[in-house]
């Protein structure tokens, strides 16, 4: 073996890595005889440049349009949910499944009659295996929980009803 790399000519192998290079190549290979060479340039991965990501902004909740008659007498379809003009509807920032509690023997945040704050926790959404702890940014009381524990929540949907103040 000694003999065969002996036999090899350092001009030639210089030449075709000028080869290689010159025309881009990722490996060139000689075979005369029984001589054969082959020169390779490592080839990094090629990972195209990432596209840049924009983000189209989350939905924006509809305006309600001016109501000419007491927003109770204004019939509602059957997703919405109206809210008296002394209560707020906490909606969920994303989508997701819903828990009531931070883990299944602990008892809930909360239940209908609670007292919250606008830092209060309300609830769990889990979003892509993270547990987002959903604040009420609203103070009042608790008066109706509007999604079962467990239920898979969509970005906007009401989950609880709080009478103001």
């Amino acid at each position: 073996m000694a003999k065969e790399n002996q036999a090899v000519d350092p001009g030639l192998v210089r030449e075709l890595a000028a080869i290689l290079r010159e025309a881009d190549l990722g490996e060139i290979e000689v075979e005369h005889g029984e001589l054969k060479i082959r020169v390779s340039k490592p080839v990094a991965p090629v990972h195209a440049a990432p596209a840049p990501v924009a983000y189209a902004p989350p939905p924006a909740a509809p305006a309600a349009p001016a109501p000419s008659a007491p927003a109770a007498a204004a019939p509602a379809s059957d997703s919405a949910v109206s809210a008296a003009a002394d209560e707020s509807i906490i909606t969920s920032p994303m989508v997701g499944t819903f828990y009531r509690s931070p883990s299944p023997d602990a008892s809930p945040f909360i239940d209908k009659g609670s007292s919250v704050s606008d830092a209060s926790v309300v609830c769990i959404i889990e979003a892509m295996k993270v547990m987002n702890e959903i604040k009420a940014e609203v103070s009042g009381t608790i008066t109706e929980i509007l999604v079962q524990d467990a239920e898979a929540v969509e970005f906007g949907q009401p989950l609880f009803k709080v009478k103001r103040g």
